[in-house]
């Protein structure tokens, strides 16, 4: 029993140094300005940080979101339609939907979906 023990802290403090030996063996020894600049969404980290940023994308990019937690919503109502009744799913459904239309003219209304400017 103890020679088990001693063999698997042998194997340990073994495995222990090779992986050591591997880090330090596989480091960068140059160190490149362009890799180590951060990169982000194809903006060029050396130049200006004010670059002015489209709030057409944001917009988008946020009624991309508020559909795709809508959408995450709606499948619960697929289990909730085996047990419940049909009218009932179909309040719920109408709800949801009018919900849905309500913030798309919402969205509407404001100009957040005119692509003419």
């Amino acid at each position: 029993m103890i020679m088990i023990f001693s063999m698997t802290i042998i194997l340990m403090l073994i495995t222990l140094i090779v992986m050591i030996l591997a880090s330090l063996l596989s480091k960068k020894s140059i160190i490149d300005r362009e890799k180590s600049s951060p990169f982000e969404c194809g903006f060029d980290p050396k130049s200006s940080s004010r670059l002015p940023f489209s709030l057409r994308f944001f917009l988008i990019a946020v009624i991309f979101l508020i559909f795709d937690v809508e959408i995450a919503l709606l499948l619960p109502l697929i289990i909730l339609f085996t047990v419940s009744s049909m009218t009932f799913w179909f309040y719920i459904g109408s709800f949801f939907i009018l919900i849905l239309l309500l913030g798309l003219y919402h969205e509407w209304n404001q100009g957040a979906l005119n692509w003419a400017n």
